[in-house]
């Protein structure tokens, strides 16, 4: 019964998406960027099994997701930048105290985003449900913009083509999908914590030159 409703529920997505085309995916990539909660799982993976079936071009596919991907979060960054942290100050200077926020603990923040925010902006695109929220506090601390863009696009690029590829893969299989998805995220995991490491491993030699 449930992997009934579950193919169902699949074929559906399918139909949906192979109607609207790549604005779909375009437009579906865009909103799953901000932080409203719409999976991405929900939108590549179909589209990976209309590329399986030839109706789609991974290519096209791939793009279109990136473009999104990159609007989106640009939303939250920028209404961040402009908007958010004025309303954060704000709050910090009325109900601070209330909400356990200081200026030194925004101003750390600040510091770490100076430091560190591409590699976090990076890795947050690939972790569930940070990725829907990691433009926010890069926002908050106005980092580079340019940079924002480029660690957003590689991220982006890497979890689009994992989901992309599970749907070209398993478009037959769905109910499997449904019970090994979480397994299908091993790679990523082991590729954040390679990366990790290795962003580590150069900043402490980094550290080392400098004495």
């Amino acid at each position: 019964m449930l992997n009934d409703l579950l193919l169902n529920s699949f074929n559906y997505l399918i139909l949906i998406i192979g109607e609207m085309g790549y604005l779909g995916i375009f437009l579906g990539m865009m909103i799953e960027s901000t932080i409203f909660p719409l999976p991405s799982e929900l939108i590549l993976i179909p589209a990976g099994a209309l590329i399986a079936k030839g109706e789609m071009v991974f290519s096209l596919v791939f793009f279109a997701a990136l473009a999104g991907s990159i609007i989106g979060a640009l939303i939250n960054f920028l209404f961040a930048m402009f908007l958010g942290r004025g309303l954060v100050n704000l709050l910090v200077k009325r109900y601070g105290r209330f909400l356990f926020i200081t200026k030194k603990r925004l101003d750390k923040a600040d510091n770490y985003f100076n430091k560190h925010g591409e590699i976090t902006t990076f890795i947050g695109r690939l972790i569930p449900v940070a990725r829907h929220i990691i433009s926010i506090p890069a926002g908050f601390s106005r980092m580079n913009t340019l940079k924002f863009i480029i660690y957003t696009a590689l991220g982006a690029a890497v979890w689009s083509s994992l989901l992309i590829y599970i749907g070209y893969l398993f478009w037959d299989k769905i109910a499997w999908i449904n019970t090994h998805l979480n397994s299908l995220y091993i790679p990523i995991i082991i590729f954040v914590v390679i990366v990790l490491v290795a962003y580590l491993l150069i900043q402490k030699n980094k550290s080392k030159k400098k004495k």
